[in-house]
């Protein structure tokens, strides 16, 4: 029996959404008959991001949990009971072969139901250090594939396959000129070029550093490219936006331009920001959300420092240093080539497709 519909679960980030579209156009060319329907957080930006990839998506009302304003999670018992009822539905109008989960919030009600029913069920973990959700699902999935090493003491060998983060092809086979990246954001080709980004929902410190310290970037003679996150843009006045030198948006679409006209980047430590960047080529400057689930953003951005890919600013440092450290960088030409050279070391481009071969094989042996 071949893999004829799979269910992909997860998103809420970027980060989520953007490696699984990858792994959903790889099955597609592994399998071009392949039925795939997305299941995501009503209200969270799958909900657009994956119909302008051309997959369908079915939204369930989950929320994850809320470190900052903990009395906000009462309800959240009543919303996992309604979102396994909506999962339910979904099962029994679609009737899965299998069903990949992401990480997030929103993946576990989906996998969790799938291995009642006795479906097949692979996960991936981005992150150097694993989710609560995959770390309960993993018990009882088919397979799980990781992005980084040695995470072993987490899911053990058994049933665990290293395979990188998958990135998007846009990314990974970018064809891009420089003459055509510039153009899209009106800069000059001759300066040297930062892109800053906090994710997709945008980073407060990396936005307020920018906010007080463009003007002495732009005063080094340093074009900027920046990604506010969304629903941030407000907060930059116009006459930075309106600045020469200086491109502000809320969301890049075009992220492939945007590593094409730029030198170094600056970003939080997100596992798929760096496998983007690693892919980029690019050196970094990273800093890490210190509120991220115990902490992985911070392991994960001393992986690329230890192997010479990158530099580190504390958050509550940003504002403080970010801009003196950014100038520095890309002032430092054998810095930025040892850390752009580091970079390509590191990455595994190929991991959408590893990952979609894995679970086709997997069905395959499941079936006989």
């Amino acid at each position: 029996m071949k893999l004829n519909k799979i269910i992909i679960a997860g998103g809420g980030t970027g980060g989520h959404i953007f490696p699984a579209i990858a792994v959903a156009h790889a099955l597609q060319k592994m399998i071009p008959s392949i039925e795939i329907l997305f299941v995501g957080a009503k209200g969270k930006m799958e909900m657009e991001k994956v119909p302008q990839a051309g997959f369908r998506i079915e939204g369930i009302d989950i929320a994850g949990f809320n470190r900052r304003k903990l009395f906000s999670n009462w309800k959240l018992p009543f919303m996992l009971i309604k979102s396994f009822v909506q999962v339910r539905n979904i099962f029994k109008s679609f009737h899965p072969d299998a069903a990949f989960g992401v990480g997030g919030y929103s993946s576990f009600p989906v996998l969790r139901y799938a291995q009642q029913q006795g479906v097949a069920t692979f996960l991936h973990e981005a992150n150097s250090f694993a989710g609560k959700s995959n770390l309960l699902l993993s018990k009882k999935a088919d397979l799980v594939m990781v992005g980084s090493q040695g995470m072993e003491r987490f899911f053990g060998q058994d049933k665990m396959v290293y395979t990188g983060n998958p990135v998007r092809r846009e990314i990974v086979e970018s064809k891009v000129f420089a003459e055509e990246a510039f153009e899209f954001f009106g800069l000059k080709m001759d300066k040297p070029t930062v892109l800053v980004m906090g994710g997709s929902l945008g980073a407060k410190s990396i936005n307020e550093a920018m906010g007080k310290g463009v003007n002495r970037l732009i005063a080094a003679g340093i074009q900027v490219i920046w990604q506010t996150g969304k629903g941030n843009i407000d907060a930059v006045p116009d006459a930075i936006r309106k600045q020469k030198g200086v491109c502000v948006s809320e969301f890049i679409n075009k992220m492939s331009y945007a590593y094409k006209a730029s030198d170094i980047v600056v970003s939080r430590a997100g596992a798929i920001a760096l496998a983007e960047i690693c892919a980029s080529g690019k050196p970094s400057v990273l800093v890490p959300f210190p509120l991220a689930a115990e902490d992985h953003q911070t392991v994960n951005a001393q992986m690329l420092v230890s192997q010479g890919a990158a530099c580190i600013v504390r958050d509550n440092e940003a504002e403080a240093r970010l801009v003196d450290v950014i100038i520095e960088l890309i002032n430092d030409k054998a810095k930025c080539t040892a850390f752009g050279e580091a970079a390509i070391r590191i990455d595994k481009r190929d991991a959408d497709q590893v990952i979609a071969a894995l679970i086709v094989k997997k069905i395959q042996e499941r079936n006989g």
